[in-house]
């Protein structure tokens, strides 16, 4: 990271252009940007990197089969109407939002992803993950799914307030943002047996 960059991390964030706040990644942490403070994305555990790379396979593969748009993971930015940049550990954009483009912006996406999954991890607290549930239906999100490793479920938003519980067998529904996509909670929670 050079020098300059570093000096603006530190010492007014604030002023940071968009390229500038990408480039911060070069120093080996993820950030999101929230209310004018850069807030270091802390490292999560085992468990939880599989839970995401594992549903991502799975959403990735049926979006990809049917053209439906793309899947993003946890490195990427989507830039709120605020100019808070969020996170969410897997996203998805659907293809009506894609029209006339060839490729993906290198930059950040304007708005919040159609689908937003969030897995809870042992650092995260209520309030902010509730604050990025409302930044993400203000900016567009259609569907969240918050889950939860300890307990095994996944609380299903349709705006900052669950709508649905659903546990072990029971299965993730795409409803009208991934249409016909369905994924067993049993397959996401499988124990090792290896």
């Amino acid at each position: 990271m050079n020098q300059a960059i570093a000096n603006l991390e530190l010492a007014n964030p604030k002023a940071l252009t968009d390229q500038e706040f990408m480039s911060l990644s070069e120093n080996g942490n993820l950030y999101e940007y929230i209310d004018g403070e850069l807030i270091v994305v802390a490292n999560s555990g085992v468990e939880h990197g599989y839970l995401a790379l594992t549903l991502g396979y799975f959403l990735t593969g049926f979006v990809r089969t049917h053209k439906l748009g793309v899947t993003c993971d946890s490195s990427t930015a989507f830039k709120m109407k605020t100019g808070n940049k969020r996170s969410p550990d897997l996203a998805f954009i659907a293809k009506e939002r894609l029209q006339g483009l060839k490729r993906l912006p290198k930059g950040f996406f304007d708005g919040a992803p159609d689908l937003a999954v969030e897995i809870i991890s042992p650092n995260n607290t209520f309030e902010e993950i509730h604050n990025k549930l409302v930044e993400y239906f203000e900016n567009g999100t259609r569907l969240v799914w918050v889950i939860l490793p300890d307990e095994e479920c996944v609380l299903v938003y349709h705006k900052p307030k669950p709508s649905k519980l659903l546990q072990l067998e029971d299965s993730l529904d795409g409803e009208d943002v991934i249409p016909n996509f369905s994924l067993a909670l049993s397959e996401l929670f499988q124990e090792l047996s290896f």
